[in-house]
């Protein structure tokens, strides 16, 4: 599994957002599935479970990584446990202190034996068990996460752990898990089912929004967080699940058996506004790439309105699985390069092609993108852009261009690891840099500027900068900072950028005027 996780927000804090998405009280997905219960440290299971982890940091980082620099970096990380341990090195040893007092001592493994380094660490681990309260007291959750962290400290931002339970929210925000297809919001200690997902169980019974879930499987719903309501509705895909509902033309609640199934959560969400299709996508999972083709497809139909152009709105999206961002590309080119992927593992050396194919027909095409567009929109944006396809319109995007691969250990947890970096079709490295717009907004809020920000995008600096931007000389640090500074990122979510996207549609020869520009970029690199 190979993720674009997105600026550092969508790190720690994308967890966060996906539970936010997933738990929250206002209009939520179903919430995670039941995590298992904590489980006490247990030397065989431990010992596994780091060793596992060290070896696939050892082999499979972007960079070289010594077995010795994450075993102690990882021992170092109990510290955040209690504060009171420590690590050193002495005459070849690994001592470990509690306030100054050595508490356990044993040989530094060999570098290429991570059994050995596995093994040590929970021996060493086992030691601050015995002379600490609170290591003690911990769960073997808390303990691996002090471990793994402590570990991945120095590497980079998007290398991280993710415990059981927040392991269990990553995989079904990507991946779907067992539930009927529904969001809700508590209000008044009143579950409210606020949308019915299309093509679901929840809608093959009949269940609407503003119906009240009054009980799950039997269990009174009032008082009850959102998290336990959305433990109780999901399960396993096939099983039932009782709710009684209150519908407001009911006489009294009835009762209706609910089937799960596989539910993915929606990420496109699209409109027709005066014949220009304007498809949203806000993360990219494993159903991005069929629910935007399907979008096309309908919007597109015989019977539907004539389709003037298409506007792909990238804004706020924080990346996602790499392979849907590059079926997303793909679904709208003819040939050409989509992404290059590098790094030190042979299995993350990739190349990507278009595979012939655009089902826009050749319509124009825009893309809008700003500073919290990451990692998979940014693949999006840049493909398309190189290759001719789109105008690109917003602000400079994040500049996270970094893969990383996801290792799901024996615990159940995961090791988000940065394994390589993407390379863009005309050559530049994404990271650090990003996608500066061909037509930039930064700072622009007044609708009435339309005409103004499109004329200016045309001419002078922001002109000249387009045309030469992706020249390799120029991609040292400062001029990369120099580009990001031209068009500064920034989180956009107003009608002005949309607006622009619609006037450059409607209007044949500026659109085409602005892909000469990225023409011209692309040829100064050849």
């Amino acid at each position: 599994m190979h993720i674009m996780t997105g600026q550092f927000i969508a790190l720690r804090q994308l967890t966060g957002l996906f539970a936010a998405l997933a738990l929250g009280a206002c209009s939520v997905l179903q919430g995670p599935e039941q995590a298992p219960p904590e489980v006490s440290f247990a030397q065989p299971a431990a010992a596994e479970v780091i060793t596992v982890g060290l070896d696939n940091i050892q082999d499979k980082y972007i960079e070289p990584v010594a077995l010795r620099r994450i075993g102690i970096e990882g021992l170092r990380g109990l510290g955040a446990i209690d504060a009171g341990i420590s690590i050193a090195e002495e005459n070849g040893s690994l001592v470990m202190f509690e306030y100054g007092n050595e508490i356990g001592r044993m040989r530094i493994p060999p570098e290429s034996d991570v059994r050995a380094w596995g093994a040590a660490l929970v021996a060493l681990t086992e030691k601050a068990r015995e002379n600490s309260n609170e290591i003690s007291a911990a769960p073997a959750e808390k303990i691996y996460e002090a471990i793994f962290d402590g570990a991945l400290s120095n590497l980079d931002i998007f290398s991280r752990y993710a415990g059981m339970k927040e392991a269990t929210i990553n995989r079904s925000r990507r991946d779907g898990f067992g539930g009927i297809g529904i969001r809700f919001r508590i209000e008044d200690d009143i579950v409210v089912v606020t949308k019915v997902l299309q093509g679901t169980p929840a809608a093959d019974s009949g269940m609407r929004p503003g119906d009240q879930i009054v009980k799950v499987e039997g269990h009174e719903t009032t008082g009850m967080k959102s998290a336990d309501v959305t433990r109780l509705i999901r399960g396993p895909v096939h099983t039932q699940v009782t709710l009684t509902l209150s519908r407001p033309e009911a006489v009294q609640p009835f009762t209706i058996a609910v089937a799960r199934s596989h539910i993915v959560p929606e990420t496109v969400h699209w409109s027709v506004e005066n014949g220009i299709g304007i498809f949203r996508i806000s993360s990219f999972n494993q159903d991005t790439a069929n629910s935007l083709e399907k979008a096309l497809q309908r919007a597109l139909a015989p019977d539907a309105a004539p389709l003037a152009g298409v506007i792909i709105d990238l804004r706020g999206n924080p990346g996602g699985l790499l392979r849907q961002s590059v079926d997303v590309a793909d679904m709208v080119l003819t040939q050409g390069d989509i992404l290059r992927t590098s790094g030190r593992h042979p299995d993350s050396l990739h190349h990507y092609r278009a595979s012939g194919r655009d089902i826009a027909q050749g319509r124009p095409l825009v893309v809008v993108i700003d500073g919290k567009s990451a990692s998979a929109a940014e693949i999006v944006a840049a493909a398309l852009q190189d290759r001719d396809r789109a105008v690109v319109i917003g602000t400079s995007s994040y500049g996270k261009g970094s893969v990383q691969t996801v290792i799901r250990l024996p615990n159940d947890g995961e090791i988000t690891l940065t394994w390589s970096k993407f390379v863009a079709p005309s050559g530049y490295y994404l990271h650090g840099l990003g996608v500066v717009p061909t037509i930039c907004t930064s700072g622009e809020h007044n609708m009435e500027n339309v005409a103004g920000i499109l004329e200016r995008a045309f001419e002078g600096e922001m002109a000249a900068k387009t045309v030469s931007w992706r020249r390799r000389a120029l991609l040292d640090d400062t001029d990369r900072q120099s580009l990001r500074d031209a068009c500064p990122a920034e989180k956009r979510s107003g009608p002005l950028d949309l607006e622009i996207a619609k006037r450059l549609i409607l209007n044949d020869r500026m659109h085409a005027r602005a892909l000469r520009m990225t023409t011209a970029t692309a040829q100064a690199t050849n």
